[in-house]
């Protein structure tokens, strides 16, 4: 039987303060590496509330979109498997909340870092995901779009 294709779905987060990027530094195949609070679509949650989600998980801020950024897609092959995986990524934008001191990172996250956009561009050997600069472009440029745009149906909610 065909292997039947599907996107990764991820979210991520892009977050300014006094004009620093919010960014996490992992641990990930391919050694450590920057990125921003981004994750995986978990089943029965929204959009919105997976990056709500992945940001306290990576960082330990609370996290409430404002905007989403964009919607993009790339390609990585994996070091470890081989295999190539396609990402379907929906950045949002938003505001850091209070920050939730001694709450443990998710396994692999090292530390969390507020850079500047020119340090970011600085260190693109380092970025995990080659949309990671783009996203953080994108937002200085003014790309934003209403939350309403997005729409979950109540039947993602539901245990089927």
């Amino acid at each position: 039987m065909p292997r039947t294709w599907r996107p990764s779905v991820t979210v991520a987060a892009v977050i300014e303060r006094d004009g620093k990027f919010l960014l996490i530094e992992e641990e990930t195949s391919d050694g450590i590496r920057l990125n921003q609070p981004a994750g995986h679509l978990d089943p029965f949650e929204s959009l919105e509330q997976a990056v709500v989600r992945e940001v306290l998980e990576e960082t330990a801020y609370d996290f409430t979109p404002t905007g989403l950024v964009g919607m993009y897609m790339s390609r990585y092959r994996s070091a470890r498997t081989g295999e190539p995986v396609q990402y379907l990524r929906f950045a949002f934008c938003g505001v850091a909340g209070a920050l939730h001191e001694g709450r443990p990172l998710d396994e692999g996250i090292l530390r969390t870092m507020w850079l500047t956009r020119d340090e970011i561009a600085a260190c693109a050997e380092r970025h995990r995901s080659p949309l990671l600069l783009t996203c953080v472009d994108e937002y200085l440029a003014g790309k934003r779009a209403p939350l309403d745009l997005l729409h979950t149906h109540i039947s993602v909610f539901d245990e089927v």
